[in-house]
């Protein structure tokens, strides 16, 4: 059985639990052949740790293509490390769970790989595959990407960090008008996810400097994002600055809004998630690629 208490209890909840079971099935315990392929071409991924206070965290990687190898079906090699700025670098113990989320914007194409880091070296991680699926084009923004010199020598790279335990009126702005950011959570005892969220700007509300607010659109409905929450509403979001090259990492706590009232005034949700913050990381020069205008899904609501 590939689902948790967590993942069940919502997916009976919705009534979509033999539907789950059929789409569970798309989930593989290796590296499946277009995967390989698919990782070869991309110059990014997004990484869900967990800090020693059992906080949860959303990272970004970047590399010029083929910095993402498949050594064999069962481990991905990662050719980059995060900055030491980043929480993911204080992260990395072996045999811990990591949850990736490898995305290419331009084709709405994503792919999430879920294991444990085995092996760190000078150059880089590598991780030991334990589910590999992909997921539908849904709320993904298509942008074109282009490398930069930062990100062809990450040594170039000066970060400048802001650290906090509330967001700021910038911050708060630049959560407002996100289309895009990822969320992490995690299984207590078990693996990490990395998922996406998108929308049109403005789909995301922030309730005050330490409260947001966002809707949960029909999915693949395996629910492993609100099942974790369920268990452990422990999360970390990522929201990457696409024009700005800077990144602002959240962790603290959410719960799932099944008020109906509530919901409805948010278009075309299905539940709500409230977030809390704890941390803010705020990091300038993060990113290193170059993006372009994004093109809006035709899935996401108006």
């Amino acid at each position: 059985m590939p689902f948790h208490e967590g993942e069940i209890a919502i997916q009976e909840q919705v009534g979509v639990k033999s539907m789950a079971n059929r789409v569970g099935k798309g989930i593989h315990p290796f590296i499946f052949d277009s995967a390989i392929e698919f990782l070869k071409g991309l110059p990014l991924i997004i990484v869900a740790s967990c800090d020693s206070q059992r906080h949860l965290w959303a990272s970004l990687l970047t590399g010029i293509p083929g910095f993402l190898e498949v050594f064999d079906a069962k481990t991905l090699v990662v050719g980059a490390l995060p900055h030491p700025d980043d929480p993911l670098s204080n992260n990395l113990q072996l045999g811990d769970a990591l949850g990736l989320l490898a995305i290419d914007f331009a084709s709405r194409s994503r792919l999430r790989l879920n294991g444990k880091l085995t092996l760190q070296t000078n150059d880089g991680l590598h991780i030991e595959a334990n589910e590999v699926f992909g997921n539908c084009p849904k709320y993904i923004q298509a942008r074109e990407i282009t490398l930069t010199q930062d990100v062809q020598r990450p040594s170039n790279r000066h970060n400048l960090t802001n650290r906090d335990t509330s967001l700021s009126a910038e911050q708060q702005s630049w959560i407002a008008n996100a289309d895009t950011f990822f969320i992490a959570s995690a299984y207590p005892g078990g693996g990490a996810d990395t998922s996406h969220r998108g929308g049109n700007p403005g789909f995301l509300r922030v309730v005050n400097e330490r409260q947001l607010i966002f809707p949960d659109y029909s999915g693949n409905m395996m629910f492993n994002t609100l099942g974790n929450i369920t268990v452990n509403p422990s999360v970390g979001l990522l929201f990457p600055d696409f024009e700005a090259d800077r990144t602002l990492q959240l962790t603290g706590r959410a719960v799932v809004i099944w008020d109906k009232d509530r919901i409805a005034s948010f278009p075309g949700a299905q539940r709500l998630v409230t977030f809390e913050v704890d941390e803010v990381v705020e990091r300038r020069r993060a990113i290193g690629l170059q993006f372009g205008s994004p093109e809006y899904s035709r899935f996401n609501p108006r």
